[in-house]
């Protein structure tokens, strides 16, 4: 819609460029003609053609470079400078009116009618308010010429006709300005029905996306970050479940009021869908974003909202996460998606509370040696790789990697073993690039033979990971996370302790979000079905003092997970 709106003005202004040349050729003839036809210009044919001559060359040289300047450079001005720049070239050609009615006989001259065309141009232009001021100026200079050089006269008739005249001016700017006017609110409601959310009041989706896009490449030019917020009611299905669908969207016009009040002009919150919004923050860091996140969230937990006692936890909330670019995203995809994760990490963690993204792999580039940097790049692109093929995958990594932050700070874990349990984590299923799509996706129970192809991705994870030394920690993990405490498990039938630990701890984690998932095979338990399955695979599939831990991590966090799967 920005592209047409540009378009739309580039074309009023080319148009107008027209007239006002058009207007150069009109004082072209008339002083040619007056040259003639005025007696103190009765010289020698030579004289006359050279007067003509100079005028000529003069008259094409001024439309040359007006016209030159007004097709292509004035394109090229920001919009904000072009206004005055307009302010500036309207005076300009209410000067040459003015000298060339003087010329031609001042309150005398027949060409008064001259100023229409910059009226008329200023008008289309800018508006009502510009074309009133053109005229009213105009108005002046014709009626001075009148009152100071026809100042000894009884009856000024040149005074009062050119009333009629100034009354002329004026009604032309008067309803040409508001047609103006008229037209761009019919454009600015257009605008509104195409950009709008019809519920809320807020941007929709596709203008959040497009001005996104455009923000970037704005950003990109003048070196400045974008933060984006990506903002979740909590809990708004039991919301609308319990006081119905008109109460909810009640709900949802006033959250769309209170973020709009809450950001300043230049910055842009939308209805993202359902009950999601987001809102795009230019030249605007993660520290700032941060602060305005929290007073939104302060915001929307201090207003009432009808029935807000019955909610789970007894008020109506919001969950934001945080995502920059250009520090945490690349491009306009990557900072959607970034911000998503910040906010799926915001609700797994009790919800009404601003999280920031954190890539894992990308702290990960900090701590390693500088010659495997690129080779991580070459990690993560293989995981992308692996979400793009397999959604459960992505979306298991992700819980995967949630639920052993937790059962880490469980066990107290030291800081090492932390962070190679959420390395595994993250990396534990990238063996899974070389299986097929279909296998991965398939609904019917696998095959013997698609099932031991399946049972070689921890063998295939570490032949990825094993080129990087600074993961060489990670890689008991990947190989024996599918291994069982009884010893029938894959791929070399451990047992119990000779399992390594952190492989365990992410074998019962791993097992329990894949029973607790939706896959294309299996139907999803509940997590008390899951943690029952925990108990009775405990000393069988599982380590027994992990999976007690674990489970004590679940019934903490339970009633949160519902909502985000």
């Amino acid at each position: 819609m920005k592209k047409f709106e540009n378009n739309k003005r580039n074309q009023i202004n080319d148009i107008v460029s027209v007239v006002k040349i058009c207007s150069f050729l009109f004082i072209a003839t008339i002083l040619f003609k007056y040259i003639f036809a005025n007696n103190r210009y009765e010289q020698t044919i030579e004289y006359k053609n050279s007067i003509l001559l100079f005028f000529g060359i003069t008259i094409l040289a001024l439309l040359a470079i007006y016209g030159v300047w007004r097709f292509s450079a004035i394109k090229k001005i920001d919009i904000k400078y072009g206004q005055y720049i307009q302010y500036v070239e309207d005076g300009l050609f209410i000067l040459l009116f003015a000298i060339v009615v003087m010329e031609t006989g001042a309150y005398d001259s027949h060409y008064k009618f001259l100023f229409l065309f910059i009226i008329i141009t200023a008008t289309i232009q800018e508006g009502m308010n510009l074309g009133m001021i053109v005229a009213i100026i105009s108005t002046g200079i014709i009626l001075g010429m009148d009152l100071i050089m026809v100042s000894g006269a009884a009856i000024n008739s040149y005074f009062e006709d050119d009333l009629i005249l100034s009354g002329i001016f004026i009604l032309t700017a008067w309803p040409l300005g508001h047609y103006v006017k008229i037209e761009r609110e019919h454009i600015k409601g257009l605008e509104n029905m195409v950009h709008k959310d019809g519920l809320t009041g807020v941007y929709n989706h596709r203008f959040f996306c497009d001005t996104l896009r455009q923000q970037v490449i704005i950003s990109e030019k003048q070196q400045q970050p974008i933060s984006m917020l990506f903002i979740d009611i909590d809990f708004f299905k039991e919301y609308n479940d319990l006081h119905g669908h008109q109460k909810g969207d009640e709900v949802l016009r006033t959250i769309g009021e209170l973020l709009s009040s809450s950001i300043k002009p230049g910055e842009v919150v939308a209805r993202y869908g359902g009950e999601e919004f987001a809102i795009l923050l230019p030249d605007t860091g993660e520290d700032e974003a941060v602060q305005i996140a929290e007073k939104i969230r302060e915001k929307i937990e201090k207003t009432y909202f009808i029935g807000q006692e019955n909610q789970p936890n007894g008020n109506l909330t919001i969950s934001l996460g945080i995502s920059t670019y250009p520090t945490k995203a690349k491009n306009d995809v990557e900072l959607i998606k970034s911000a998503d994760d910040a906010l799926y990490r915001a609700k797994f963690f009790n919800r009404n509370r601003v999280e920031t993204y954190s890539s894992i792999l990308d702290d990960l580039k900090k701590e390693i040696d500088e010659k495997d940097v690129e080779l991580i790049t070459s990690v993560k692109t293989l995981i992308s790789v692996i979400n793009a093929k397999d959604r459960y995958t992505y979306a298991h990594t992700e819980k995967v990697v949630l639920y052993s932050r937790l059962l880490a700070e469980r066990l107290e874990l030291n800081e090492e073993d932390k962070k190679t349990l959420i390395y595994g984590a993250y990396m534990h299923d990238i063996g899974k690039i070389n299986i097929n799509k279909e296998v991965l996706n398939k609904k019917m129970p696998l095959n013997d033979e698609e099932w031991e192809l399946l049972k070689q991705h921890p063998s295939h994870g570490v032949e990825i990971i094993k080129p990087v030394i600074s993961l060489k920690s990670i890689i008991p993990l990947i190989y024996h996370h599918h291994e069982r405490y009884d010893g029938k498990g894959y791929p070399h039938g451990l047992k119990g302790d000779e399992i390594p630990f952190l492989a365990r701890v992410l074998t019962v984690v791993d097992s329990f979000d894949a029973m607790t998932s939706n896959r294309p095979y299996n139907k999803r338990k509940t997590y008390e079905e899951g943690i029952e399955e925990l108990r009775r695979c405990r000393g069988i599939q599982f380590d027994p003092a992990i999976t007690d831990a674990f489970i004590e991590v679940i019934k903490t966090v339970k009633d949160n997970l519902d909502n985000l799967m």
